[in-house]
């Protein structure tokens, strides 16, 4: 009788053959991949091997290969959908034995572009390391090992999370992929300047720490092998064994729970009747009335839109990426932490368009400026419970790694300012240039809107550059008066005051142009 192991294998390959065979096209981007991919890795596979008998070879090969399985760990989070042949929730009403589904899995995993581009890159790891009679061997056997070690981290990390990679969480994560992507070579680039300047060196006590941390124990175990130290290399690899079994016996223990037990997120809570509004913890710290629930709405937006938590959380990464960075590779300024304030101030413009085709029934509550001028209110108030904190927090942070702690009350005064700028134009342009967000796909401007999207965000940053310049030039009297030295101080009040009358204005300018243009409003944010 044919084993569950091939059987599984053999409908893997059946089901790439049969993919591939649905159009011409398909076969062409499957095949030019493969090939960049196989291409690139062959690349790794040299340029590691150009390390041999360097002094700090295993200060690549060893953290290497940690990265490596990090890049198998998270992807599943992030690409849920890549490999859809081994979901294994397409198996649970078979009658199949968790143990047996393991290995037959984890066998079927090792097909595919994936797993041999890893095994390349292992195979450099390991060959950078080796050398002498016992180093050769124990390289084949810590390969294998870091392989199998890959290859069940992910598919450990899919299973337990299934239920949050199908539903609209596992979305979210999806459409954030491409922020993580951004920040990490942010990272990558910001630690190969750091290494260009210092050599390998910096990398070495890095290596010694995952030498003891599976897969990169088993890289270790080559060079220790190589070097004579048998006894360390056994229980190195002992270590990379350890840990492959203890990810088996977890991948086989949510295997079990997941095909045999009911999905929760289908089953209602016991006390959801019971539950009321004003139990919420949320909703007992925010103001009475009209703008306290426009507050809840708008943070429930931020939290379960995948669009708008993208958003907000790219303008978070960036708005403390760049102050930060410039400060720790010592070329930025205090300056630049109004940035923070800036990158969250855009998330004003457009309001009413980020609500899609559901802002009509907020525009049937709108009868009057009144009321527009308290739902405008609402959706600021929810941006400031955020962003404030946030700004003064990074403008704190890069002032602590400058260690220019007497221009801080200067520095948080402009953020403040320009804060309130953003606001006042933020709410301005939402109402005279609104534009529809798509909620599919990754473009946030429907076709044909391009245009306003570039008038509400371009034309308002100028505009709020423009209401910030009392400020500006406040302050650079301030540096450059001898009779005004030591009064800087008194940027902090003033940029807070500034800002505050500024958003006071703003929200009470725009409510009558929002309570007029609401059906052109409604036009514009449903026609994507």
């Amino acid at each position: 009788m044919t084993s569950l192991t091939s059987t599984l294998v053999q409908l893997k390959l059946s089901l790439l053959r049969n993919g591939l065979r649905q159009s011409a096209g398909r076969r062409a981007a499957f095949v030019a991949s493969a090939v960049v991919t196989v291409l690139f890795a062959l690349l790794q596979l040299l340029g590691l091997l150009t390390l041999r008998g360097h002094a700090h070879a295993d200060a690549v090969a060893v953290p290497g290969t940690a990265v490596l399985a990090l890049g198998w760990a998270v992807l599943p989070l992030f690409f849920p959908t890549g490999d859809e042949t081994l979901d294994p929730t397409r198996l649970v009403m078979l009658p199949l034995r968790p143990r047996p589904l393991v290995r037959a899995l984890l066998a079927a995993s090792l097909a595919g572009t994936g797993p041999l581009f890893t095994l390349l890159v292992l195979a450099g790891c390991a060959l950078s390391l080796a050398h002498g009679a016992a180093g050769y061997p124990c390289a084949v056997v810590a390969v294998v090992l870091a392989l199998l070690v890959c290859v069940a981290l992910a598919r450990t990390v899919a299973t337990a999370n299934v239920r949050l990679l199908t539903s609209r969480k596992g979305r979210d994560l999806a459409v954030l992929s491409g922020l993580v992507i951004a920040i990490g070579a942010q990272l990558v680039n910001f630690g190969a300047r750091q290494l260009g300047s210092a050599g390998l060196r910096p990398l070495q006590p890095v290596a010694e720490v995952l030498s003891w941390v599976p897969p990169a124990s088993a890289v270790a175990a080559v060079h220790a092998a190589s070097e004579g130290s048998y006894g360390i290399a056994l229980a190195q690899l002992a270590v990379t064994a350890a840990g492959l079994a203890a990810l088996i016996a977890g991948w086989a223990r949510s295997l079990s729970r997941l095909m045999t037990a009911p999905d929760a997120s289908t089953l209602p809570p016991a006390d959801a009747g019971a539950r009321g509004r004003s139990a919420t913890g949320l909703g007992r710290l925010l103001p009475r009335g009209r703008p306290g629930t426009v507050m809840e709405r708008s943070l429930r937006y931020l939290w379960r839109d995948p669009k708008t938590k993208a958003a907000w959380v790219t303008a978070l990464a960036i708005g403390l990426i760049v102050p930060v960075f410039n400060a720790v590779q010592g070329t930025g300024s205090v300056y630049f932490a109004c940035f923070a304030a800036g990158m969250l101030g855009i998330q004003m413009y457009n309001q009413f368009g980020q609500d899609t085709s559901a802002f009509w029934m907020v525009a049937t509550t709108i009868s009057s400026p009144w009321d527009a001028h308290a739902e405008l209110r609402g959706r600021a108030l929810a941006l400031l419970l955020v962003t404030l904190p946030y700004a003064a927090l990074v403008t704190v942070l890069t002032t602590a790694l400058l260690g220019d702690w007497a221009r801080l009350p200067e520095v948080l005064g402009l953020s403040f300012a320009l804060l309130g700028a953003m606001l006042a134009t933020g709410a301005w342009t939402s109402a005279r240039f609104p534009y529809s967000i798509p909620q599919e796909g990754h473009k946030n401007v429907a076709p044909g809107q391009a245009g306003l999207a570039w008038i509400s965000i371009l034309g308002g940053m100028i505009a709020a550059a423009l209401l910030c310049s009392p400020v500006i030039a406040l302050t650079l009297w301030l540096h450059v008066s001898a009779d005004a030295k030591g009064w800087e101080w008194l940027l902090l009040p003033a940029g807070a005051a500034y800002g505050t009358g500024l958003t006071l204005a703003g929200l009470r300018l725009a409510a009558p142009r929002t309570a007029a243009r609401l059906p052109e409003i409604l036009t514009a944010v449903s026609k994507g």
